[in-house]
This record gives structure tokens, sequence and C-alpha cells, in this order.
């Protein structure tokens, strides 16, 4: 009887396979984006797609705009710094329209604040540890984290 592989292998194969770390990395811009360059800066920009290795990022004004002409090569360096792969080569601005920052309506998705069991906590741990990219251990915890209190909302 054969071993069976660790499901992080098993992950790294398939997204070589199906060719979708390019694509999750430019999501992980897009996601990750007020994490990246803070609030200030988050809340006056909009990153729209990430293409061809170019961001394309919408700007609420057009002094905003000139400002990040400035700030354009810093800006790349910390993006590709926070992926720790030169993702980004280039970043085009535009104006547009920044959406307002998404928060869940009070009450109705109070189940997600709600904290998980250590067990399930520690379940969750033991299959994220098996993750070598930290960036993607980050992104599989929270799916699993809210995976988890939606199975148990459900079950309520």
């Amino acid at each position: 009887m054969t071993k069976p592989l660790p499901l992080r292998s098993i992950l790294e194969e398939t997204l070589r396979r199906l060719e979708l770390e390019g694509p999750l990395r430019n999501h992980l811009v897009i996601h990750r984006w007020r994490e990246i360059v803070g609030e200030p800066l988050a809340s006056q920009t909009h990153p729209r797609q990430v293409r061809n290795r170019i961001l394309f990022l919408d700007v609420s004004h057009p002094t905003w705009m000139q400002q990040l002409q400035f700030l354009k090569a810093s800006l790349i360096e910390k993006i590709n710094a926070f992926l720790k792969e030169p993702l980004i080569a280039e970043i085009r601005f535009r104006l547009g329209e920044i959406p307002p920052t998404e928060r869940p309506p009070e009450g109705k998705s109070s189940w997600i604040k709600e904290p998980l069991d250590e067990k399930t906590l520690q379940q969750i741990e033991i299959h994220v540890r098996k993750i070598a990219d930290e960036e993607t251990q980050k992104i599989v915890r929270e799916v699993f984290i809210k995976g988890a209190k939606l199975e148990r909302h459900r079950r309520e």
C-alpha cells in the first residue's frame, strides 16, 4: 500500500496544473489591498484587476492620481514585497469610483464574529501548517474558519 500524499503537495500540484497560481496571486493583491497599502491610500484607490503584470488602479481624484505617479515605484516594491515575488511590473491609474468599505450589516452576520471552539481551531491549524507558503496559509485559514462558522450557524 502506498503512503498517502500530503495535502500541501496535492494542492500545490493542482494549482500548478490548472495554472491558477498566477490568478491566485493577482486576487491576493485585490483582496489584501488595504493591508498592503494602508487605510489612507486604500480609501482613495481601488484595484480593478491585474493583467500581464500590470495593476489597474481606480483613483478617487486627479490630485491623488498625480501624487500616486510619484509613489508608483515604491507601491510596486511594496506590493511585490508583500507577495514575496515580483508579480507587479507596472501600475496604471484611471479616475474612477471607489466603493465604500464593505462591512456586514449589524445583526444579520453576527455569527461571523462569534469565536470557534478550541478543538475546531486546532484541527484547522493541523491542516494549515502543511501549506508551505505563508500567504496561502492565511487565506486557507480564513476560508476554513469562515466555513466552520457558517456550518455551525446553519446547524443552529
